[in-house]
C-alpha cells in the first residue's frame, strides 16, 4: 500500500473475512428457489429472517418486510457515515436463487458444502457469496463502531430473478423513503477478475446491463382432427416464426462500454483492438467471449413453447415465450425488427425493464480500484456491459447511479460465467476472502 492510498490509516483490524465462508454457506444451505409461480407463497422469507437475525446480534434494528406477496422477505439497515451531507451508497444483494435439479449436481445444489476449496450450491455467485459479504462487513462495522465516509444502506431482497415485481421493483413503488438520499450503488455482477496475457489481472466493473424485454407470442389458429388437411395450424405457424427469430442476427453495434472495454484489454495484452472488428477482439476472451460477445447486439432465445393438449387434435392456439436482451438506446429499434421477423400471424406482448448505463468514472470508481489494488497490486480495473439483467433496473428508477461490484480473485481456469444459472455452481473459497477484505477496505473509503 502506498502513503496516497486513502485507506492507508484506517486498515481493517482482525481479518474482516473471517465469517464470510460460514455466511454463504448457512444462506445457500436456505432453499430459496423462486420458482416464478405468481400464485405460489415467496421462498425469501427464512433467509430474510436468519439475515435480520445476525443483524440484530450485531447491535442494527433491521427493516424487515414482505414486499407485495406473503414469503417475499426483504431487510434493509442503515449505517449512519461521517458526512451526512453526501449521498448514501447502496449495497443491495438477492435472496432468491433459479430452480436446480439436485440429480444433475454433483453435490446437492441447498448444501452450501464446502469442499475441494469451493463453497458449493445454487446462488453461490448469484448471488448469496455477495449478500454474506455484505452482511459481513455490515456486522462487524455495527460491532466495531466503524463510522464510515457516507450513510450505507444494505438491503437484502426477494424476487430479483423474475425482475424484481415482488422485490427491488415493489419496493421503489411503495418504500421509497427505504433508500432516502441513496445516489450510488453497488450490486452484482461485477468486481470478479479475469487473467490476461502474461497473468495480468483485470477486473471487471459493470457500469451498464441491457434491457430486458421478455415477450409472449402467441398464434390463433383452427382447431380441429389430426388425421384430417389442415391449413391453419398454429403450432406450425409459430413454429416457423421462432425459427426465423432465432436464425435472425441483429446489427453489430460498438457501445461505449464495450469499446472501453476492449480498449482497456488491448492495452493489458498489446494486441491491438480494431474497431472494425470488434468481434474478433472478443473471440480472444476464451470463456469471457459468451458475456462480452452478447454485448455487441441485441439477443432473442426462446425459452418456453407451449401447444395442444392431445396428440389427434390440431389446436386453436399455440404460445412461446422469448428471452431478449436489448442494447441501450435500441429499445424501439428492437420491437420494430422483432415485428417483422415473426409477421403479422404472431401476436406479442412485451414486458420491458429499461437498460441501466453510467460512466466509468468518479470518487466511487477510484474507491473500487484501491480497494482492489491493496489486495491485487498491479490489476486493472475495466467497466464492462452485462448481457443480463440485475436490481439496478428498479433502483435507477430513484435517479441512483449503479455500479456491479462483488469483488471476487478467480482462478483463470474457472469458467465463472457458466456458473450463472448452472449446474454445479461454486465459489472459491479464498475468492470470497478476497472479497470480503476489498469490500471492507472500499466501504472505508466511498
Amino acid at each position: 500500500m502506498n502513503a496516497n492510498d486513502p485507506a492507508a490509516n484506517d486498515p481493517a483490524a482482525d481479518d474482516p473475512a473471517a465469517e464470510v465462508v460460514a455466511l454463504t454457506s448457512e444462506l445457500i444451505a436456505i432453499d430459496t428457489t423462486n420458482t416464478a409461480d405468481p400464485s405460489g407463497a415467496g421462498t425469501e422469507r427464512p433467509a430474510a429472517e436468519y439475515v435480520a437475525e445476525k443483524l440484530t446480534d450485531a447491535g442494527y434494528q433491521p427493516t424487515y418486510l414482505e414486499s407485495g406477496a406473503p414469503g417475499r422477505g426483504n431487510v434493509i439497515v442503515r449505517l449512519p457515515g461521517a458526512d451526512p451531507s453526501r449521498g448514501a451508497l447502496l449495497i443491495h444483494s438477492h435472496l432468491d436463487v433459479v430452480p436446480a435439479e439436485a440429480a444433475d449436481w454433483a453435490i446437492h445444489p441447498f448444501s452450501g458444502e464446502v469442499t475441494d476449496g469451493y463453497v458449493w450450491g445454487r446462488g453461490a455467485v448469484d448471488m448469496k457469496g455477495m449478500a454474506a459479504m455484505a452482511l459481513a462487513a455490515a456486522r462487524r462495522f455495527k460491532r466495531d463502531g466503524v463510522v464510515p465516509p457516507r450513510d450505507l444502506i444494505f438491503a437484502f431482497l426477494s424476487d430479483e430473478e423474475t425482475g424484481g415485481d415482488y422485490g427491488a421493483r415493489w419496493l421503489v413503488d411503495n418504500r421509497p423513503d427505504l433508500f432516502e438520499g441513496a445516489t450510488e450503488s453497488i450490486g452484482e455482477v461485477g468486481g470478479f477478475s479475469v487473467t490476461l496475457a502474461d497473468s495480468a489481472r483485470a477486473y471487471l466493473i459493470e457500469t451498464a446491463e441491457k434491457g430486458s424485454l421478455w415477450l409472449r407470442l402467441k398464434v390463433s389458429g383452427t382447431a380441429g382432427h389430426g388425421s384430417m388437411l389442415q391449413t391453419d395450424n398454429p403450432v406450425a405457424k409459430l413454429a416457423s416464426a421462432v425459427a426465423r427469430l432465432d436464425a435472425h442476427r441483429f446489427p453489430l453495434i460498438l457501445t461505449d462500454p464495450v469499446r472501453e472495454f476492449l480498449e482497456g484489454v488491448a492495452e493489458i495484452t498489446g494486441i491491438p483492438f480494431d474497431e472494425n472488428d470488434p468481434e474478433a477482439a472478443v473471440a480472444r476472451l476464451g470463456n469471457l467471449s459468451r458475456m462480452i460477445g452478447a454485448t455487441l447486439r441485441d439477443t432473442a432465445n426462446v425459452t418456453i413453447f407451449n401447444a395442444g393438449y392431445k396428440t389427434n387434435v390440431v389446436p386453436a392456439l399455440a404460445e412461446a415465450t422469448v428471452d431478449a436482451r436489448v442494447l441501450p438506446g435500441r429499445e424501439a429499434a428492437f420491437q420494430r425488427e422483432v415485428a417483422e421477423v415473426l409477421g403479422p400471424d404472431v401476436e406479442c406482448n412485451w414486458r420491458t425493464r429499461p437498460a441501466v448505463q453510467t460512466t466509468f468514472d468518479g470518487a466511487l470508481v477510484d474507491a473500487m480500484a484501491v480497494a482492489i489494488g491493496a489486495e491485487d497490486p498491479g490489476a486493472r480495473v475495466l467497466p464492462y456491459m452485462l448481457s443480463a439483467s440485475t436490481d439496478a433496473k428498479s433502483f435507477q428508477r430513484l435517479g441512483i447511479r449503479n455500479f456491479g461490484f462483488a469483488p471476487l480473485r478467480l482462478p483463470p481456469e474457472l469458467d465463472y460465467s457458466a456458473l450463472f444459472h448452472g449446474v454445479d455452481e461454486r465459489v472459491p473459497v479464498d475468492a470470497l476472502e478476497f472479497g470480503s477484505r476489498v469490500l471492507d477496505r472500499f466501504l472505508r473509503i466511498c
